[in-house]
């Protein structure tokens, strides 16, 4: 569930060729952290067009195109970063899951292996045939598919 809205005034260019469009991003309740909340909505109210390879966004402006950039090395930092955020995140839950998990003592009155069959259950023989008494459990509250 949203938690809400948020409208975050964005603009792109300089003060002689820019853009600025108000962006409305849900606002949700993961235990995530984000550098920027554009993506689908800024390339849709800016009609953007990434160009992923060359780590560009370009935008129509009034004075021209508007090129956004990004060197390799900087995403690569934010790459290793996002990465360190995630494994803190998945190890915190998984933490928090074994603090709930209780170890309990093993009772040695219990025997391994044993086996107690469950209601709805026949013996029926393998090989009626067979000088063999071999038999095998079945389930009798199965369906006939």
């Amino acid at each position: 569930m949203p938690l809400g809205q948020i409208y975050l005034p964005v603009t792109f260019g300089d003060p002689s060729n820019y853009r600025t469009k108000t962006l409305t991003s849900e606002v949700v309740g993961f235990l995530e952290t984000f550098h920027a909340i554009l993506r689908r909505p800024c390339d849709a109210k800016f009609m953007a067009v990434p160009n992923y390879t060359h780590l560009k966004l370009k935008i129509l402006g009034p004075g021209g195109v508007i090129t956004v950039g990004t060197s390799f090395q900087r995403t690569y930092e934010c790459e290793v970063e996002c990465c360190g955020h995630a494994a803190t995140i998945v190890a915190s839950g998984e933490l928090a899951a074994m603090k709930e998990v209780t170890e309990e003592a093993p009772d040695t009155k219990k025997l391994t292996g044993s086996f107690e069959p469950t209601e709805g259950s026949k013996e029926v023989l393998i090989d009626p045939d067979s000088f063999e008494d071999k038999m095998v459990r079945i389930g009798t509250t199965l369906s006939s598919e």
